[in-house]
């Protein structure tokens, strides 16, 4: 039986984001935003670029939110280095770690998708939900779209759902 009087450790939520734009660093300060919103106790929080993110931070979190702009239809190059960095790392230290993905997409972000699920799927992460594509010219509804994914992930996290 567990000891009451010890307190459980912190869950860790991940974002892993390349935000090379003051749109994509909003979007960036969104998704933490939403994380932080309904102040969950024992949930912290750490946002990253993907040449700062190490294998030890993807090893210790609980669950990781991606976001990349769309580049020639792919990821950008800084989350591809992360992928890279950190796939044989962590390919059977994180099985079964859930993720979410928001794209920044110029145009319609299928490419990027694809890009991400594929190597999602080979670290045998699972989908939190459905990626967040922010599709087209810049709308601030984009922001509250990060928001509330951001707040479904860390109400999951926190509720044992993910």
């Amino acid at each position: 039986m567990a000891d009451p009087t010890k307190a459980a450790s912190p869950k860790k939520l991940l974002i892993v984001a390349h935000a090379p734009s003051p749109n994509t660093l909003r979007l960036r300060d969104a998704l933490a935003a939403g994380a932080r919103e309904l102040q969950i106790e024992g949930l912290e929080v750490q946002a990253l670029g993907p040449f700062q993110t190490h294998p030890e931070n993807v090893v210790a979190a609980d669950a990781i939110i991606l976001l990349t702009p769309e580049n020639l239809g792919y990821m950008s190059g800084a989350l591809k280095d992360f992928f890279d960095r950190i796939y044989y790392p962590c390919l059977e230290r994180t099985q079964g770690l859930p993720y979410a993905l928001c794209v920044r997409a110029g145009s319609d972000g299928g490419g990027t998708r694809r890009a991400v699920e594929t190597i999602a799927t080979g670290l045998r992460w699972r989908k939190m939900q459905e990626p967040l594509i922010c599709r087209g010219e810049w709308r601030d509804g984009f922001l509250a779209d990060c928001r509330e994914m951001a707040m479904r992930a860390a109400a999951g996290l926190d509720a044992g759902i993910f």
